[in-house]
C-alpha cells in the first residue's frame, strides 16, 4: 500500500489551497448554500472512506494524505522556498464495525452514483471535497472532532440489520 497516515504542512497547504478554490466562486457569488452541496457530498464521502480502517476506501483515503504531501511540498518549495515537510500530530477515526461498514459503503456509493450524474464543475468539487476531506481527517483536530462518525455508522447500520432481520416489528 502506497499511502501515508501523516499529514505534513505541504500536505495541509495542498489542501487548504483546494479548498480556497472551491470556497473562493461562493464567497464572490451569492453564498447560496447550494453551491456548496457538491463539495460537501465529497467531504462527507471522505469522512465515510476515513472511517475505513483499510480496503479500497482506507486506501484511498492514505493515498489521498500521500498525495497531498507530495504536491503540497514541491508547491511550497517553488511558491516560498522552504521546506515544508514537517509532520502535523496524526489523527484517524476508529471503530467502525461490519454493520457501519455497509452504511459507509452505501455513503460513497450514493456520491459516486451523484458524480456520475453531475456536470463537469460539480465533479470537479466532489473531487476537491473529497480530497479535502480525506486530507483533513488525517489531523489530530479534524479526526478528533469526527470521532462520533464511526459510531454513528455502526448504530445506522445496526438500526438496518434489525430491520431487515425484523426485530422489533412483530
Amino acid at each position: 500500500m502506497n499511502g501515508t497516515t501523516t499529514l505534513t504542512l505541504g500536505g495541509l497547504l495542498a489542501a487548504l489551497l483546494v479548498l480556497g478554490a472551491n470556497l473562493h466562486p461562493w464567497w464572490r457569488g451569492n453564498r447560496d448554500m447550494k453551491q456548496l452541496a457538491s463539495f460537501g457530498k465529497g467531504a462527507g464521502a471522505a469522512a465515510c472512506a476515513a472511517a475505513c480502517p483499510g480496503g479500497i476506501l482506507g486506501w484511498a483515503h492514505t493515498r489521498t494524505g500521500a498525495i497531498a504531501n507530495g504536491a503540497g511540498e514541491r508547491t511550497g518549495h517553488a511558491a516560498a522556498g522552504t521546506s515544508s515537510g514537517s509532520a502535523l500530530t496524526t489523527g484517524q477515526l476508529a471503530g467502525l464495525s461490519a454493520t457501519g461498514a455497509v452504511v459507509a459503503i452505501v455513503a460513497v456509493y450514493l456520491v459516486a452514483l451523484a458524480y456520475k450524474a453531475a456536470g463537469k464543475n460539480d465533479r470537479r468539487r466532489i473531487i476537491g471535497g473529497f480530497f479535502v476531506g480525506s486530507v483533513l481527517l488525517l489531523t489530530a483536530g479534524v479526526a478528533g472532532a469526527l470521532a462520533w462518525l464511526p459510531e454513528a455508522l455502526n448504530g445506522a447500520g445496526d438500526a438496518v440489520v434489525a430491520a431487515v432481520q425484523g426485530s422489533g416489528l412483530l
